[in-house]
């Protein structure tokens, strides 16, 4: 998993302009691999359903991942006779890799992607995009698992499908409802920030995505979809769901460990409303609450199996310092990570030791209670103590909220606060590979020039493409970073945001 810093903070998002521009609004992605009887018809029924409904200028790309058939002519061809369509080739195989390439070098505002089988109703094209241009979401998922959504597959499929869902759930706490469909999107200014931190270039590159965007806090739309499967899929299901366990092991691994800066993939103040000032709201109260409820409930079950487990061979105050010291640790670790968002391992150490003098206060409380019981009665029954402790524990819990907000895990600002691991390098701007687009002529072998840096770090751009010096076709040049560097002279991307609660809007008397 990479650890390397993410560019920036994202901007604020904002509505498209509708005027037409230069520069298409939207870039479709359609990877394929060894695809040469579906592409032409793929390409020309997207081409005419684009051409007939979507109200913006867009693009289709044709990413062609390393195929060995006459996929790459076919291609070239539709590149040459449609001006809205594009051909890149890649000499290694990935979904994953083709989709990072494109849309890391694409100028288009919007991103997306579809399977060249189409299994998925055109229709829900439009409003799969309409919250990006808008302005309301981040990225956009198609949902074969929505109530609404109509499909006819195999059972084995749906099996494997709905399972497949169940582990993300289980495992990464994923609350979006399907992973694999071949149908998203995605806002360019969050692609080029979210594209470094995904390590997978295969199948599992989507889940990946989606997974680390829900955890950094974005916004996933969701479109229920009419789908029909695809009975030629050369899709290999063991070997994919192979890949994907293993993805889920390695993304659970680096969110346990905190090795992700997904902290700092974040939106300016103003764009979230729950960042804004508000007088008399303390912010990020009602999600510290939330998760402390969560974490305080679990130290106490713990507490009270460990108390019961000491009390076997031990008085109640000894049993009860164990207890509690143990729980006070575990709690301590949970409430760092889950609710206040400290990751990483700077300061630890520190916390324990603070959180060891919160429990001697809640140890006072306990073991004074005890006390009074054993000064009122002189042969308490096992429950007439749990009561109690449940009762001062509840006490010594309300304090130790208290004082985890204000001492230990201080909020100077307002966010969470995060270990300085995690600290990105605004200046910073990867190394950018060249790009090449076909536009006309016949498609011609090209040599692999740089296929040994496919596993290097994200500042050395492991996914350089190939250059060709062929003469029999003509192609564009450009680089990703000059994409990111915005020196391709995009008019949608020149307005500035306008929020309501922004108080230089002369539109707003706030």
């Amino acid at each position: 998993m990479r650890t390397d810093s993410s560019p920036g903070t994202l901007p604020a998002r904002e509505h498209l302009p509708a005027a037409a521009a230069g520069t298409p609004v939207l870039d479709v992605v359609i990877p394929v691999f060894n695809e040469e009887k579906d592409l032409q018809p793929c390409v020309l029924r997207l081409h005419e359903h684009l051409k007939r409904t979507f109200p913006y200028a867009f693009r289709i790309t044709v990413a062609d991942n390393a195929s060995t058939d006459t996929t790459p002519l076919v291609a070239a061809r539709l590149a040459a006779e449609l001006p809205e369509v594009r051909s890149f080739r890649l000499e290694q195989k990935g979904r994953g890799r083709a989709l990072r390439t494109v849309w890391s070098a694409s100028d288009a505002p919007i991103l997306a992607y579809m399977d060249v089988d189409l299994s998925t109703d055109l229709n829900a094209l439009l409003p799969l995009v309409a919250p990006l241009i808008s302005g309301h979401s981040d990225l956009a998922i198609g949902s074969r698992l929505a109530r609404s959504s109509r499909v006819v597959r195999g059972a084995k499929r749906e099996f494997i499908s709905r399972t497949y869902n169940l582990i993300l759930r289980g495992s990464l706490q994923a609350r979006f409802t399907d992973a694999q469909c071949g149908f998203k999107a995605i806002r360019r200014d969050v692609a080029q920030i979210l594209l470094p931190l995904i390590e997978d270039t295969g199948w599992f590159f989507d889940t990946e995505m989606l997974v680390l965007a829900e955890r950094a806090g974005l916004r996933i739309h969701e479109v229920p979809v009419d789908w029909v499967d695809d009975p030629d899929s050369t899709v290999h299901i063991v070997k994919t769901a192979t890949d994907d366990l293993k993805g889920v092991l390695r993304v659970g691994k680096a969110l346990a460990t905190g090795s992700l800066p997904l902290d700092r993939l974040t939106r300016p103040f103003g764009d979230d409303p729950r960042d804004r000032d508000i007088k008399d709201v303390p912010k990020g109260l009602a999600r510290q609450l939330v998760g402390f409820c969560v974490v305080g409930g679990m130290s106490t079950l713990f507490y009270l199996v460990l108390y019961s487990a000491f009390r076997g061979f031990a008085g109640s105050q000894i049993a009860n310092a164990l207890a509690l010291l143990v729980s006070a640790v575990a709690n301590t670790a949970a409430n760092r990570r889950l609710t206040f968002g400290v990751t990483g391992r700077g300061g630890a150490v520190r916390h324990q030791a603070q959180g060891l003098v919160v429990f001697g206060i809640g140890l006072a409380l306990t073991s004074g209670s005890l006390a009074a019981l054993s000064a009122a009665t002189s042969d308490p029954g096992h429950s007439t103590e749990l009561a109690v402790l449940i009762a001062a524990n509840l006490a010594a819990t309300v304090l130790r909220f208290l004082l985890f907000r204000a001492w230990v895990f201080p909020d100077q600002n307002g966010e969470p606060t995060f270990s300085s691991s995690s600290t990105v390098v605004a200046s910073h701007t990867p190394s950018s590979p060249v790009y090449q687009a076909y536009t006309t002529g016949a498609y011609a072998n090209a040599s692999h020039n740089n296929a040994n840096n496919a596993n290097a770090s994200y500042g050395n751009s492991p996914y350089s493409t190939d250059q060709f010096t062929t003469d029999q076709f003509t192609t564009d040049q450009f680089r990703a970073g000059d994409v990111a560097d915005r020196t391709w002279g995009d008019p949608t991307m020149r307005l500035q945001p306008v929020r309501p609660h922004d108080s230089q809007d002369p539109r707003n008397p706030r």
